[in-house]
């Protein structure tokens, strides 16, 4: 093939750079590489050469090897299908990877849907299970073989996947595995149009009279909590429990009724959680005893146990914060002097948004010591070098050495910081705004009972007072 001509040509978007896939397209009349950046909008090179017709297709996501050898990620790896329709796949860990369809539906606004399992580890079905060509062709909206019933499986699927494209894996991945768990074959099978009120309070009653599942290892009888009917504790604990696994089967039945795949809600919305079976958290660490617990850690375990009592943050929040997310700055007080306002910023949270954490002046100080002559995007609690994942087996140790039975784990800190906070009468609005609520419910519901002096003293105050003199009449003690 001699070459007669070379032109070179780039659309430029916006978003430029990003990390390039190639398809390159061959014709009797040229090259074109088409490039699409990781959220699938392309660029496009051309060479103009002399040629024999033949079409070369990137081999990023379109064979299981390919596919395989992708490095696992929340954010689907994205191909251009049309215009405003992209194709995504999603490599998961040790499992076959997701077909995620997203349309743009303009304002910078997209909708994404679940359209199948990729073809990783199993043969395609054309149902469920979609080679990349089937994806492609689910993807433009042309069905590739006769569509399945949708079924309480596919509802939970759908929504997780809508989950895990909304930047929430880590709140995808645990729901799963409580789904998993907690909702049994018979029920995952069944269509979702013909579920009944009765099926899901059945099942829902009979959750509630199984023991609570314990760790158990790889490959071994699954193990069980001690769980006693009469025990009217247990019985609540459980029923609490009960309540939340019920919460993601409706929240996965109400995201495929808004989606038009059910065409009822009417079944479960006559379902009743149980009720009068949440009870306040009353687990925290005294002051003294938190002070203990620090002292008890590990170096570099001790500056991620402090960091969560001074914020009040979780461990993804603060596995995340680098020395950029540190800010101070100074103002004056009513009296003229100067002061410093500390915060953290938390660009991802549980819910998404990003929130700004108040610092003490002992926060602020912590912080200090753990940025200084930190780049911005250094980490400031790091393990060896890397971020922090799991804190179970430090947490014991700490909790060991410091004489704290029984051992507490690590979430306890964030309800330490938010208790301590409501019993020292910082008002519930600001203690929700600094652990990520968008209003006062959770910590009323929560923290709430410990903040009883905060409301005495404010009805002592302004409570209203009718000038009534009282007599001198007192009661003789016995």
């Amino acid at each position: 093939m001699s070459v007669q001509r070379l032109s070179v040509f780039i659309r430029k978007t916006p978003t430029w750079p990003y990390k390039p896939a190639i398809s390159v397209h061959a014709c009797f009349t040229g090259v074109h590489a088409c490039i699409l950046d990781d959220i699938g909008h392309s660029r496009r090179y051309g060479l103009a050469v002399e040629g024999q017709m033949r079409t070369l297709r990137e081999r990023n996501v379109d064979t299981k090897a390919a596919r395989l050898r992708l490095p696992v990620q929340s954010k689907p790896y994205w191909r251009l299908v049309e215009p405003n329709l992209h194709l995504g796949y999603r490599r998961l860990k040790k499992r076959p990877g997701s077909w995620i369809r997203r349309r743009y539906l303009g304002n910078e606004e997209y909708r994404h849907e679940w359209i199948g399992h990729a073809d990783d580890y199993g043969p395609a079905d054309g149902q469920t299970i979609l080679t990349f060509q089937q994806a492609q062709e689910r993807c433009r909206g042309r069905p590739t073989a006769k569509a399945g019933p949708y079924t309480v499986r596919s509802a939970l699927e759908h929504y997780f996947t809508r989950l895990e494209a909304d930047g929430k894996s880590a709140s995808a991945r645990d729901l799963r595995k409580r789904a998993k768990t907690s909702i049994p074959p018979e029920l995952l099978d069944r269509k979702a149009d013909a579920l009944t009120t009765g099926e899901i309070n059945a099942w829902r009653n009979s959750l509630a009279t199984q023991p609570p599942r314990a760790r158990t290892g790889k490959n071994q009888k699954q193990n069980y909590r001690r769980f006693d009917s009469s025990d009217p504790e247990d019985v609540r604990q459980r029923q609490s429990t009960v309540n939340r696994q019920w919460t993601i089967l409706r929240a996965a039945l109400n995201d495929g009724f808004r989606n038009g795949k059910i065409s009822s809600d009417a079944e479960w919305r006559r379902v009743k959680p149980f009720k009068s079976v949440d009870k306040a958290r009353a687990d925290y660490l005294e002051t003294g005893v938190a002070t203990r617990l620090i002292n008890a850690c590990t170096p570099d375990f001790r500056l991620l146990v402090h960091g969560a009592l001074q914020t009040g943050c979780r461990l993804s929040e603060l596995a995340r914060l680098t020395a950029g997310d540190f800010h101070v700055a100074k103002r004056r007080n009513e009296q003229g002097k100067q002061e410093e306002i500390g915060t953290v910023t938390v660009r991802r949270s549980k819910s998404g948004k990003a929130r700004h954490v108040v610092l003490t002046d002992e926060g602020i100080q912590l912080f200090k010591r753990l940025t200084a002559g930190r780049s911005n995007g250094d980490l400031i609690f790091q393990k060896n070098g890397l971020p922090w994942t799991a804190t179970q087996r430090p947490m014991a140790d700490a909790c060991k050495q410091a004489g704290i039975k029984p051992a507490v784990s690590f979430h306890i800190l964030r309800h330490t910081w938010a208790s301590l906070a409501v019993m020292n009468g910082v008002p519930l609005l600001v203690v929700a705004k600094n652990l990520g609520h968008a209003d006062t419910r959770m910590v009323e519901k929560h923290y709430g009972h410990l903040s009883q002096s905060y409301v005495t003293d404010a009805f002592r105050a302004g409570a209203p007072r009718f000038g009534i003199e009282t007599d001198n009449v007192a009661s003789i003690g016995r």
